[in-house]
């Protein structure tokens, strides 16, 4: 129980953390992760759906961050191409400079991590890993 409290308890600090760095942007962590998704990608577009389950999260959460992206002209949703029950969100010109500047701030302050250092990230991350794998996030490499 220890270690789940633990566990539980830096979520919410690094949580607390992290959206406090990127309230400047009006992001919350959950629409940067989504926002940094549609970055990387290869068309700067993917469909809802496809979004809910690469981020591992309910399609309704999905929804409401993308409304969150698009009221501040991050994200624009359109309709797929092809399927037109598939509804697509692409990530716009501010997005991407939002998105770039944003990474910059997170990546200064380390992602909130202090004081662990980069080997200690890496060692927890190692530790956790096993416990993921079993959840089925990933297969172990």
């Amino acid at each position: 129980m220890t270690a789940v409290t633990s566990i539980m308890r830096v979520q919410q600090i690094l949580l607390g953390r992290l959206n406090g760095l990127l309230e400047p942007f009006d992001l919350t962590f959950a629409r940067y992760e989504a926002l940094m998704l549609l970055f990387y990608s290869r068309r700067g577009a993917l469909p809802l759906g496809k979004i809910s389950d690469r981020l591992q999260v309910h399609r309704a959460s999905v929804t409401n961050v993308v409304d969150k992206l698009v009221e501040g002209g991050y994200v624009e949703r359109l309709q797929h191409e092809t399927d037109r029950r598939a509804v697509l969100a692409r990530i716009t010109t501010d997005g991407r400079r939002v998105a770039r500047r944003a990474s910059k701030v997170l990546n200064e302050a380390g992602f909130g991590m202090a004081p662990l250092s980069r080997r200690e990230c890496a060692a927890l991350t190692d530790l956790l890993t096993p416990v993921r794998v079993e959840a089925g996030d990933f297969e172990a490499s």
